[in-house]
Parts: structure tokens; sequence; C-alpha cells
């Protein structure tokens, strides 16, 4: 089984201008910094047109429940990869590395009339015997919770 998650941003602004965001490794920082990261690296290679992040950072886990805890520790690394094929779609891959999980899915960009949804297509997937439903859907309330925060820093960032 696996838990699935889609989530709308909605951007007062053209799909380009979302998409250069997208592209800016220093709103990627900011979007870190906005969610807790203790420790990232942001790498942007390629441009608006096409692109691929990759953002590996460490979180606390002390919003995460003591019976999830033991499975991701102290602490959590998380590994975001996003392969832009264009300015407006994008495959995404957000790992733990050494654990038994992942997060798959896509992000799009649609406009109209000057103004931009971007959409976030997710499925959580965890491999643990009897608690995997439980942790996927605890990845995908974190998850949730870190697009909220990066939406909240890319309405800031185009607002400037």
């Amino acid at each position: 089984m696996a838990t699935r998650l889609v989530h709308e941003m909605v951007y007062d602004a053209p799909a380009e201008a979302v998409a250069a965001m997208l592209s800016d490794p220093k709103f990627r920082e900011e979007v870190c910094t906005a969610i807790k990261a203790t420790t990232f690296t942001v790498t942007v290679e390629g441009g608006v047109a096409a692109k691929q992040v990759r953002i590996e950072m460490d979180q606390p886990t002390d919003r995460v429940p003591s019976f999830a805890r033991k499975f991701v520790g102290e602490t959590a690394s998380v590994v975001q990869t996003e392969n832009w094929s264009s300015p407006t779609e994008a495959d995404i891959v957000v790992a733990i590395p050494g654990k038994p999980g992942e997060m798959r899915g896509t992000a799009r960009l649609v406009e109209k009339d000057g103004v931009t949804t971007e959409t976030v297509d997710m499925e959580v997937k965890v491999k643990i015997p009897l608690v995997a439903g439980k942790i996927e859907e605890l990845l995908a309330k974190l998850l949730k919770s870190a697009l909220k925060a990066e939406h909240r820093t890319g309405q800031e960032y185009l607002a400037r």
C-alpha cells in the first residue's frame, strides 16, 4: 500500500516567474530555513527551461511521535531530487537514506490569467511491516507541512 498526497500552491504570478523562483538556489535555501532544517546543501543545475534540483538536509525529529522516532532517530537526513524536463513539469523523489521508505511524484505549474498553480502529487511508501500505514500518513503530514512553508516562502519571494 501507499499514501497519496496532492497539494496545490497558488501564486499571484505568471508561470515564468514561478519557474524562475524554483530555479533560484537562494529561494531553495530560504525554504530549508523555513522548514527548520539544521543543515542543508542546495544544488541547481540547468536553467529555468530545464533543471535538476538536489537538496540534502538534516531535520530534527522532535515533531515525530515516539513510535516513529525509533525508526528515524533524533534527526532525519532527507535528499530531495527534482528533474524539471520543462519549466512547468518535474519528477520528484524524496528519500531518507538508510531508511525503508521514499516519496515519489510530480510537480506541475499551470498558469491562468497571470496566476500560477503548482500541484505537487506524491506517493509515500514505507516498507515496515505493521506500522507502514501509520508512518506513511505521518510522512505525508510532514511533507504537507513543508509544502505549506514553501508556499509561504514563495509568496514572500515573489512579492519582493
